[in-house]
Formats: C-alpha cells, sequence, structure tokens
C-alpha cells in the first residue's frame, strides 16, 4: 500500500476521514476491551508500531534475535504472515514456502531463526512452547490483544514521523500516539532528524528510548556501478537513499505497491531495461523472496540491518526485564 499524500497533512481530506477515524480508534477499543489475551508460558517481546507501513519493525526483530541468541537464549520468531495464505500456526521452511503462502516478512525472519507464522498470535505462542524454545519475538502485534507481551518495544522511524498524527483512514496512525506509548515499555527510533517528532507526545515521553540507523552489509558490492533499483515496500525511498550512500549510480528507480508479487511481465520488462541500460538489477531482502525462483538469480540485494548507537543498551536492558520476568 502506498501512503496517500493527505497523510502528511491536516487538509480536506483528513478532516472528511475523521469520522471514519473515530470509529476505527472505537472498533479498536472493543477489541482490546472484549479479547482476553493469552499469557505464554514464555516470555513475548513484541516489536510493533504506530503508524501503517514500514518503520522497521522487521529488521529490529531479526537483530534482537540473532543478539538475544548469541546470549544464549532461544528464540521463535512469530509472524502473522502478512500477505500469505497460511493461517498457521506453522514453522516457516524458508527453502520450500514461498512467499504466497507465508508472506515475505516471515521468509526473512526464517533466514535467523525458527519462524512461525499464525494469524491467531496466541495459538502462534501455544505452538512454540512445544518446541525447544525460551523466548518469542513477536514481529508486529503492538495493537493485537490476542497475547499478552512480556516487553513491547515500539519502534519510529523519525525521518517520516507520524504525518498527520490522524488515525487510520484519515491519517498514518493504527492508534493515536499516547494510547501507542501507553502500551509500550520502550522506543527504537530509526533515523537522524527528530524535527518530525516535534510537538508529539513521543517527544516528551519518559520511556526508555534505543536509537540506531539502517546500515548496509554489503555497501562495496555496490561502489561505482550502474544499478536499476526497485522496490514494493513501506517506504521505497529510504532504499534509494541506502543505495546512494553505498555509492551506487542509480540510473532508474521503479516503484511498485508494498508486498507486491512480482509477476513474469514485471520481472521480463526490469531485465529488459537493465539490459538496455547497461545496469545491475538491485532490490531488498524483503522484495528479493517474492521474485521468482528464476528472476532472483538475476538480481542483487542490498543487505541492511540496524547498527545501534549504543550496541549493548538495548541488550543489557532486555535482558533485565527478562531476567525480572522469570518465574
Amino acid at each position: 500500500m502506498k501512503a496517500p499524500d493527505f497523510w502528511r497533512r491536516n487538509g480536506l481530506a483528513a478532516q472528511v476521514l475523521a469520522p471514519c477515524s473515530w470509529l476505527f480508534s472505537a472498533a479498536g477499543q472493543i477489541r482490546s476491551a472484549i479479547v482476553q489475551p493469552y499469557t505464554s508460558q514464555l516470555p513475548v517481546i513484541c516489536v510493533g508500531n504506530a503508524v501503517a507501513g514500514g518503520a522497521g519493525k522487521t529488521p529490529v526483530a531479526m537483530q534482537l534475535a540473532r543478539q538475544l541468541a548469541a546470549a544464549g537464549w532461544r528464540p521463535a520468531l512469530l509472524s502473522r504472515g502478512y500477505g500469505g495464505s497460511e493461517p498457521g500456526p506453522h514453522l516457516v521452511n524458508m527453502h520450500d514456502d514461498a512467499a504466497a503462502l507465508v508472506g515475505d516478512e516471515a521468509l526473512l525472519l526464517a533466514g535467523v531463526a525458527d519462524t512461525w507464522v499464525a494469524r491467531d498470535r496466541a495459538a502462534g505462542a501455544r505452538a512454540i512452547e512445544a518446541g525447544n524454545y525460551n523466548l518469542i519475538i513477536m514481529d508486529d502485534g503492538l495493537q493485537n490483544p490476542q497475547l499478552q507481551k512480556t516487553i513491547a518495544l515500539l519502534v519510529v522511524d523519525t525521518d517520516q514521523g507520524f504525518g498527520n498524527q490522524r488515525v487510520l483512514p484519515a491519517g498514518p496512525l493504527r492508534e493515536p500516539i499516547g494510547a501507542a506509548l501507553a502500551r509500550a515499555d520502550a522506543v527504537i527510533t530509526f533515523g537522524a532528524d527528530n524535527t518530525a517528532l516535534a510537538g508529539t507526545a513521543l517527544a516528551t515521553t519518559n520511556l526508555p528510548s534505543f536509537s540506531a540507523s539502517l546500515g548496509s552489509l554489503n555497501s562495496a558490492q555496490f561502489n561505482r556501478r550502474r544499478c536499476l533499483a526497485f522496490a514494493g515496500i513501506g517506504r521505497p525511498e529510504k532504499f534509494r537513499q541506502s543505495l546512494a550512500a553505498a555509492g551506487a549510480e542509480i540510473i532508474d528507480f521503479i516503484s511498485f505497491p508494498d508486498h507486491h508479487r512480482f509477476t513474469d511481465n514485471d520481472t521480463q520488462r526490469l531485465l529488459a531495461h537493465a539490459a538496455d541500460a547497461e545496469a545491475v538489477l538491485v532490490t531488498t531482502a524483503k522484495d528479493h523472496v517474492r521474485c521468482p525462483a528464476a528472476f532472483r538469480q538475476k538480481v542483487e540485494v542490498l543487505q541492511v540491518a540496524p547498527v545501534w548507537s549504543d550496541p549493548e543498551a538495548l541488550l543489557s536492558w532486555l535482558q533485565s526485564r527478562l531476567q525480572k520476568s522469570s518465574p
């Protein structure tokens, strides 16, 4: 889904849709009030956000799984499997499962640790409890009331901010900023520009805050190379900026809708364009897993991961909270 332009400002369209936003917020509040959350036998870390679209949740969940596994934990990742047809609970096989079955994000997560998809998060947690794990890391689901969270992390893209600060569909928010902060135990910020957060509740929160930037793991691979880049993610411009920072000569950049399933027509068009421009095709890891298998071999991937401003601070804080939650 491409974010509409009116989400950035309080114009007429946002004002007309305001009553729909009130209904959306009320529906969420009613759901939270009537659903009895399941308390897992295992601690649950939820990595969520307050806006629709990309904020960096999945890269954060992947990095936390790596760091906590290195610290001795046995994490399993839990995803809704957005964009996939599998209702779950289902243990993702990154070699045999397609994005159409389990979703693109689940395939990325499965490259780091065992990953389960389940539309019913409580059912997913029960399935994980039957395995050899001692920690659940849930990618997204901050607003989902089905599963009790031990630790809730609110991921915020500071460059994007909260748009016009209105709730869907009048704005990008899944819920009011104050409500998201009330659910959260800590905030993780991406980006260097905090001006978009000025005047919001986040600017004055007392929650612990950890900052990161999105770093390229293989930037040297693209330095001074002619690249035809394409992406179908929440914020494609973010990918473009990362590729440019890697020193690539971007001869063209093609955006597709978020979670776009690439067709044969798409791939043939991209291959022909790259051949005419004498450029290499480059995309994101998330887009790469949605490409047809034969096409994937002809496309390179810019790999990214969070780079913490203080690498030990978040890990230390998480371990302290997890130890306190142990029976």
